[in-house]
Order: C-alpha cells, then structure tokens, then sequence
C-alpha cells in the first residue's frame, strides 16, 4: 500500500534521470510558447478585424479620397485594408510625379499593381507570422513526450533487472508511470494543432477579403467607379461576416 501511494506524476519527477527532466522541461515551454502566442494572436486578430470594419466602413461612405486620406493620417495605417489604401493612394499620387525610374515605368495601373502587391505580399508574411511555431509544436510534442515514455520504461526495467523483483506490481507502477510523458507530449501537441488550424483558416478568409478591397480599390483609383457597383453595405457584410 504505501508503495503504491509514492507513485505519481510528482514520484515520476523525482525518480527520473536528467535526460527525462530536460524532455519535461521542453514540453513545458512548448507548451508557454504555444498557449502564449494562441492568446496574443486571437486578441491581435480581433482587434485588427474591428479595425477593418471601421475602415473599410468609413471608405466606402466618404465623399472624397482626402477624406480617407485624413483618416489615415489622424488614425495611422495599423491593419491591412488602411495599409493597402495608404500605398494604394501614394502610388496614385507619386505616378503623376515620377520621373526616370524603373520602378514608377509604365501607366498608373501598373504603378498601382506594383505597390499593391507589394502590400499584399507583406501582409501575407505579418498573418503567417509565427504559425511556424504551432506547427513546430504540433509535430514535435507528441515524439517528445513518446521520447520520454520510452526513456523512462527502458530506466524502470533496467532497474527492476538488477533489483531482480520481476512482479507485476513491481512492473507496472515504474512503466505506468512512464506513460505520463506520452500524455504531455499530446496535450501539449493538441492546442497548438487546433490553433494552427484555426488560425491558417482565419488568415485565408482575411486574405480573400483584401484581395477583392484591392481588386475594387484599383477600379476606384483607375477609373472613379466602383468595380461592380457593390453597394457600400454588401461591402462592409463582406469584410466582417462571418467566415
């Protein structure tokens, strides 16, 4: 009886050797670095879709771009959709002034392709900045914590051998005990899969909707005309409706 009330997750810890500690202690940043990034990234993605609302709410409702441009300029360009515009409107602006550079060559709708996607492109990067930890995490917890369990049944049978007590309580309470480190490596690995996936998808809708705010901003700047005439209320349901 009291051999069985030593046994444990904390009796574990006590009783492995230093390559099982150091298995525990990554699987615990793992899993701080997971949790941590999930947390800043979902309060930072709401924040900015908020922010795109407004925007693109207020665009498609101002009289004037230098009412836009007044926006920017008072509010800053801190979320994708007022980025692109800001670049957009400077390209427009700038063609007009250019001179001799490879960069400014061609008609202002190639101007404004080029910035544009520039723009899109570092968009891109900033949404999928970080998921390469959770995929990292997702992949990689479960083998560690597997790692630790095999670790630790090699060092109880080793020490069940010498002792030479093969019984089966003798057996099971050290191997038992080992499979904790499987448990880790799992509930580590699954937040992290399940924020990743979470947040690829989310990057993706986001990354629609801007596509089609370039596509009808380059109509706007090129021509004065909306691309489709979309009223302004469809617009603003097609940048905060739900995915």
């Amino acid at each position: 009886m009291p051999t069985e009330q030593t046994l444990g997750f904390s009796h574990f810890l006590a009783q492995t050797d230093g390559l099982g500690k150091t298995l525990f202690i990554l699987l615990a940043i793992m899993s701080i670095a997971s949790w941590y990034f999930i947390a800043a990234k979902a309060v930072n993605h709401l924040r900015q879709r908020r922010a795109s609302e407004r925007f693109v709410n207020l665009f498609w409702n101002a009289t004037s771009i230098d009412e836009v441009k007044n926006e920017i300029a008072t509010h800053g360009a801190h979320e994708p959709f007022s980025h692109l515009t800001s670049h957009a409107i400077y390209a427009t602006e700038h063609h007009d002034r250019a001179g001799g550079k490879i960069g400014d060559a061609g008609t202002l709708g190639d101007s404004l392709t080029r910035s544009m996607r520039k723009v899109l492109d570092e968009e891109t990067s900033e949404l999928e900045n970080g998921l390469t930890l959770l995929a990292t995490v997702g992949a990689t917890a479960p083998f560690v914590g597997l790692l630790g369990t095999v670790w630790g049944v090699y060092g109880a049978l080793v020490s069940i051998g010498m002792s030479g007590a093969g019984t089966l309580d003798k057996v099971a309470g050290p191997v038992g005990e080992a499979l904790i480190m499987t448990g880790l490596g799992l509930a580590v690995a699954l937040p992290a899969v399940v924020g990743y996936n979470a947040f690829t998808r989310a990057n993706r809708v986001t990354m629609s909707r801007l596509d089609a705010f370039a596509h009808d901003l380059f109509s706007y700047l090129t021509t004065g005309t909306q691309a489709a005439q979309t009223p302004s209320a469809t617009r603003v349901r097609n940048i905060s409706g739900a995915a």
